[in-house]
Parts: C-alpha cells; structure tokens; sequence
C-alpha cells in the first residue's frame, strides 16, 4: 500500500479523531476496487511514531501513475462552504434559481449569472474543490446518497476528499498564498513553517522535489524550484478520468469501517 495523507489534529481542528489519537494516516492499495483505490485509515499517537523510515519505500507494482502521490506539503486553510443544491429542499432550490432573489439580498452577483443564479452558487459558495477534510461533497458523478455505518448504521460523516484536481485560475476557491501573490506581483510563497521545512528538507535528501501548493506564473517556461507545474493538480492523483474519492467515516466511532464513494 501507499501513503496518500498524513494529517496532525494540531492542523486540522475539525478531524475528529478517536480518543487519544492526534494523527491520521491514510494509504490506498494502487489498483482499482473496482473502480478506485480501497483505503485504509490508520489513527495514531503522533509521540508514539519514532521509527521514521530514512528512504520512501518504492512501490512494488501500480496500476496507473495517478495512483502514485507526489510529495507535497499541505498548508491547511479553514473554509466556509454550503451544501450542493442536490441537497436543498425543493423550496430552496426554487429560491435559488429565482435571480430577483439575489437581487434582493443585494450579493453583488455578476449580472452574468441573472439566467442561471443556480450556477453561482454551486461554483463559487457550495463545495468547495479539491483536497479537504470534512466538508460537503461535490455531487455529479451520483445523486447525494445517504452513507450509513456498516457497523452501527449511523450517518456517516465526510472526512477526506482525495480530489483530481485544486480550483482553477477564475476559482474564488484560492489558497490565500495565491490570493496574496496576485495582489503583490511577487512569486508564491506557501508560508512554510519550521515543521514543514523540516519534511521538505527530508525530501529533497532523497532526491525529490517537494511541490508548494501556489500558482505557476503562466509566462514561465521552466517552473522554479519550489514550484508545481501542474498548480490545479500538486499531487499529481487522478481519480478516474478527473472525479473525486470520499472518504466517510462513523461520528459515533471513529473505529468502525469507513466508507468510499467517488463523485
């Protein structure tokens, strides 16, 4: 199996984790199941990890090269998202396709969405895209589908969305680094503290090059060091042909199996 995520209650305050644990991680055997990789979760004791491999383990055998993460150092941002309107009462969705009621709250939304008001709000306030703990799924690829605990049938909460890909360039969903670069003119800067310094440090020991998550200038021909060449997609994972995988897990206990679905 292969790591794919590696989360410190310290960074993420919403990963509710069991009792006495502080870290999760998270692998994928890299082969379809039938249709994705199957996880596994792993909740730790952070004091506990002291046998830190000096070398990443190579892969044996994959199926496809999107199943193999590229090292990146995540810099966590805590956001505000709503639900998809797959998910709204029938009497929600109707406000929200009735362009005089956004009018009325006086948004500022772009008159080009007067036609389809529906369409700014699944863009750009519901649904955050990419890599993130807990939040709302991106309903498309399935219809919003309740997901139950196989073990206690509890409702099952989001907590891992393993995405294709990152918002775009006309995405209101930017890292602050790139929110802050386009109103500086200057090259990103990813905010890297002494911690993540010290993984990126290790990384590029072995010889690889860790990617800051931040915006490629769109002129450059080389991308600097430091740099991903693929912005919207720093880990280089591909689910399907550009779909998300979910991860739910039981709020009641943590323990139990977890569950996946892609959309």
């Amino acid at each position: 199996m292969l790591p794919v995520a590696q989360l410190y209650l310290r960074d993420v305050p919403d990963l509710h984790a069991p009792e006495g644990a502080d870290l999760l991680q998270v692998l994928w055997c890299p082969f379809d199941h039938p249709i994705m990789p199957r996880t596994a979760l792993f909740w730790r004791s952070a004091a506990t990890v002291t046998d830190i491999l000096t070398t990443p383990p190579e892969p044996p055998a994959m199926q496809f090269d999107g199943y193999l993460p590229e090292p990146c150092l995540l810099n966590p941002e805590q956001v505000t998202e709503y639900p998809d309107h797959l998910e709204l009462s029938k009497e929600l969705q109707e406000q929200l396709g009735n362009w005089s009621v956004w009018q009325a709250a006086d948004t500022d939304v772009d008159s080009s969405y007067a036609s389809y008001p529906q369409e700014f709000y699944d863009s750009e306030l519901a649904g955050a895209p990419g890599w993130k703990v807990g939040g709302w799924p991106r309903w498309g690829a399935t219809d919003p589908t309740p997901r139950l605990c196989p073990a206690c049938g509890s409702d099952m909460d989001a907590l891992l969305t393993i995405a294709t890909f990152e918002g775009d360039d006309d995405s209101s969903w930017l890292p602050n680094e790139v929110c802050e670069d386009r109103e500086h003119t200057s090259p990103s800067s990813s905010h890297t503290g002494p911690e993540g310094q010290a993984v990126i440090d290790f990384f590029r020991a072995q010889g690889i090059e860790v990617h800051d998550r931040g915006r490629v200038p769109r002129d450059a021909r080389v991308a600097p060091l430091g740099t991903n060449p693929a912005p919207r997609q720093p880990t280089a994972v591909q689910i399907g042909s550009g779909y998300d995988q979910q991860l739910y897990v039981c709020p009641a206990a943590p323990e139990h199996p977890h569950s996946e679905l892609m959309h």
